[in-house]
């Protein structure tokens, strides 16, 4: 499969991308900006995330939400995503709808400044708030994916914070500070603009440089602080967190290579082997045969600055020990390092990451995407037609090695849920549950 590409850069230091497929009258326009929540300063965070809701508060020309009601009276969906390094903003329109999703997207680009105000500030720094508290604060596990990069990335490093910060952090921030934050990260040389699916590439460039060419390039960026980190953690670490929570649970995160190195290729496969779908070694072990967990899975977090992390997670059956999770959990873990993949193992990994990688590439939005991605990360977009060649030449000495080198216990960290005290009742009643449901299942 090979993904036809043609890039060039306007005068503004816009990178642009475009991927014809007349396959089926669709056409996506996606924009990722280089900044996430590792740009924040301390004492503002949660910045990125806010603006993935303010980008949607109008511009100069486009009132509040009217960006979503564009695009969905047109037949089209979109939203936009935050991470650590990067944020997105897609839509996925039909083929004649081309001209309003590339407008809107330079409107904001170029004019949502003009158009913020106090009011649309409060109010999006009330929803984030409460989005806090939704998935966050009032979430059982929910504080683990601001808890896990704290215990893995040191106080000093960008990665450390929590991304859709804090309520001081979002009640302290001023109109001055996010229009500064805006100016400075959501410019054009500092985003890439990929237009994938169905459309004709004379129009679309003549679109594109009338609409994003007038745009001025920003000023300069702060430089981030030095994110190389040794390649271990040099010892466990281990946080326990009592929470209103029934069932005991583990995320074991082991520091790994970034995304786009041979080392990352190899942790991948190697999640795969460990914690993907149900054939996958920790589903067999801890699930299906020693029964000690109801879900498992692993997953990388695919940083591509510095350091990436490879997490485990394995949430207890409401009868298990947490020690006997934990003592399941590293007994697979341990047995890669000793042993390595079988052949079959890898077979299956491969072919499981293999056609999810390929199937992901079938959807124009999601082609977008990753063409978006790798410019921004490598300035290659055309990496992407080589990713399946990436995984094929990994080898199980590769992830033996991989595993070796980086899931020994001088590289985990332990990051364990268990009910706080006074949650007895509440666990009593979840296991009653759980029991009914496992027996209406079998």
């Amino acid at each position: 499969m090979r993904i036809p590409i043609e890039t060039y850069t306007l005068a503004n230091g816009l990178r642009v991308v475009l991927s014809e497929d007349r396959t089926a009258p669709i056409v996506a326009v996606n924009l990722w900006y280089h900044v996430g929540s590792a740009n924040e300063r301390a004492g503002r965070t949660g910045f990125a995330h806010l603006f993935e809701h303010m980008l949607f508060q109008g511009s100069a020309n486009v009132g509040a939400n009217e960006h979503f009601e564009l695009v969905q009276r047109a037949g089209g969906t979109l939203n936009g995503s935050t991470w650590l390094d990067r944020t997105n903003y897609y839509e996925t329109v039909p083929s004649n709808q081309l001209a309003i999703a590339l407008w809107l997207e330079a409107d904001r680009m170029a004019r949502l400044l003009p158009a913020m105000t106090q009011q649309k500030l409060d109010t999006q720094r009330d929803v984030v708030k409460n989005e806090r508290r939704w998935s966050v604060d009032n979430q059982p596990y929910g504080t683990w994916w601001e808890k896990l990069p704290a215990l893995c990335f040191p106080p000093e490093h960008p990665f450390h914070h929590s991304l859709i910060g804090s309520f001081e952090d979002l009640d302290a921030a001023s109109l001055e500070d996010v229009a500064g934050f805006f100016a400075t990260y959501y410019v054009p040389d500092n985003a890439v603009l990929t237009v994938a699916g169905d459309f004709e590439p004379a129009e679309a460039k003549r679109l594109i440089d009338e609409l994003f060419a007038p745009i001025p390039r920003g000023g300069p960026r702060p430089p981030l602080p030095p994110m190389t980190l040794p390649p271990t953690f040099g010892g466990e670490r281990r946080e326990i967190v009592p929470d209103d929570v029934v069932l005991s649970r583990i995320f074991l995160a082991f520091r790994i290579p970034p995304f786009g190195t041979d080392g990352h290729y190899a942790a991948s496969v190697a999640a795969a082997i460990l914690g993907l779908r149900q054939g996958s070694r920790l589903y067999r072990a801890l699930v299906r045969e020693r029964q000690v967990a109801s879900e498992v899975s692993a997953f990388t977090y695919d940083l591509a600055k510095g350091s990436d992390l490879l997490v485990l997670d394995a949430v207890a059956r409401p009868e298990t020990e947490l020690a006997a999770l934990e003592a399941a959990l590293v007994a697979e873990v341990d047995r890669l390092v000793a042993d390595g993949p079988t052949a079959d193992e890898m077979a299956r990994a491969m072919a499981l990451v293999e056609s999810g990688f390929v199937l992901g590439l079938q959807s124009a939005g999601d082609r977008a995407d990753q063409l978006s991605r790798f410019t921004t990360y490598f300035g290659a977009p055309e990496l992407v037609n080589v990713q399946v060649e990436r995984y094929r030449a990994v080898t199980a000495e590769a992830v033996h090695a991989f595993a070796r080198e980086r899931m020994g216990e001088d590289n985990r960290a332990f990051l364990i849920y268990v009910p706080k005290e006074g949650s007895d009742e509440r666990r009593a009643a979840s296991v009653e549950s759980a029991v009914a449901n496992v027996g209406a299942e079998g």
